[in-house]
């Protein structure tokens, strides 16, 4: 290699490094370009969908934050993120009796409320560690036309296979199935707690045969109950309203409903838990909750979103006085020291 070759590669390595020296914003402003994204945790489907157009696409416009989602929702994940310290999401949701559990192990950051101030929302909306978000329910769905002279209209008619006869199907959620389970047992709903364990899990035992699938995540539950691979279930209400609306055959029995709140939090210890409380300021909001449930009913939990939510609409959610009076709500107090014990024990009777 000729000196002059070598001389003209040191001018350019020098020139190069001088050029960093010189222009260090530039490399920060790319660093800050690529912090710029947020990852939130998603059910997938209809569930994602909703949120793209009522929550990602406003908070970006708003903060310039691109959002990516990581699917599905899953507590062992959480649990495994802050342990390792490797996240693959930063912010998600989870029903009240999960985010309680989150909450008492550990496993979520304290809201920064200089970011997300509890004044401008609801009292209780904004709590230490989380924001509320949707209510949902689980009810028991059936197709009417398997059913043409009515179909199951309880639990213990779920449980009843002589009279209604049919494939059935139930979500892998332990405290859900076991609630169920003590209704389809002639439990009162204001009794089911504290809960009779035992009691449980003798009725889920005649049930079980009975069970084709334990589904996971939303969109398999509308896929086993629109293709007819199951006759009954128990289902989010929106899921099972989306079919409803696009004209499936089916009927749902808001009578022992599973009624419940969500919350969205940011796991403890993501580097990226700033821009998820900016996240959780805009989606906390009215509108942005209203254009949610206008396109998933799910009942909002600011107030304020019904002033742009019709009464049809209304009249279709968890939160409606009608639904509500013949839902059951999970003890999450009572649950969330026993959930572990819990959870373990039904996926071992699931493998027995």
């Amino acid at each position: 290699m000729s000196q002059s070759i070598r001389h003209s590669r040191r001018s350019i390595l020098r020139a190069g490094g001088m050029a960093l020296i010189a222009a260090p914003h530039v490399w920060s402003r790319r660093a800050r370009a690529q912090e710029q994204v947020l990852f939130v945790n998603t059910w997938g489907g209809s569930w994602t969908a909703a949120e793209e157009s009522a929550y990602f696409k406003p908070f970006t416009a708003e903060t310039g934050i691109k959002v990516r989602t990581v699917a599905p929702v899953s507590f062992a994940k959480l649990k495994a993120q802050v342990r390792t310290k490797t996240y693959e999401w930063d912010v998600s949701s989870a029903n009240i009796v999960e985010f309680s559990q989150a909450v008492a192990e550990n496993l979520v950051e304290p809201i920064d409320k200089t970011i997300v101030d509890p004044g401008k929302f609801p009292p209780g909306n904004i709590t230490d560690f989380g924001a509320a978000g949707m209510t949902l329910a689980t009810c028991l769905v059936y197709r009417t036309d398997r059913f043409p002279g009515g179909g199951p209209q309880s639990w213990a008619d779920f449980w009843d296979v002589k009279k209604f006869p049919g494939a059935r199907c139930l979500f892998n959620r332990s405290f859900t199935s076991l609630a169920f389970a003590l209704l389809a047992d002639g439990v009162p709903a204001d009794k089911l707690y504290p809960m009779d364990i035992d009691r449980a899990f003798r009725k889920l035992d005649e049930i079980k045969p009975h069970i084709k699938v334990w589904w996971t995540q939303g969109n398999q539950s509308q896929q086993l109950i629109a293709d007819g691979e199951v006759d009954m279930i128990g289902m989010w209400n929106a899921r099972a309203q989306e079919l409803i609306d696009r004209g499936a055959p089916l009927k749902i029995v808001w009578n022992g409903a599973e009624n419940y709140g969500g919350y969205w939090y940011a796991p403890k210890g993501t580097p990226r838990a700033g821009l998820a409380f900016q996240f959780l300021n805009i989606v906390s909001r009215a509108r942005p909750q209203a254009d949610f449930v206008n396109l998933l009913p799910y009942g909002p939990s600011h107030p304020d979103a019904f002033k742009f939510i019709s009464q049809e609409t209304a009249a279709k959610l968890p939160t409606s006085p009608e639904h509500r009076r013949v839902s059951h709500f999970p003890d999450a107090k009572w649950l969330t020291p026993r959930l572990p014990e819990i959870r373990e024990r039904f996926s071992q009777w699931l493998a027995s």
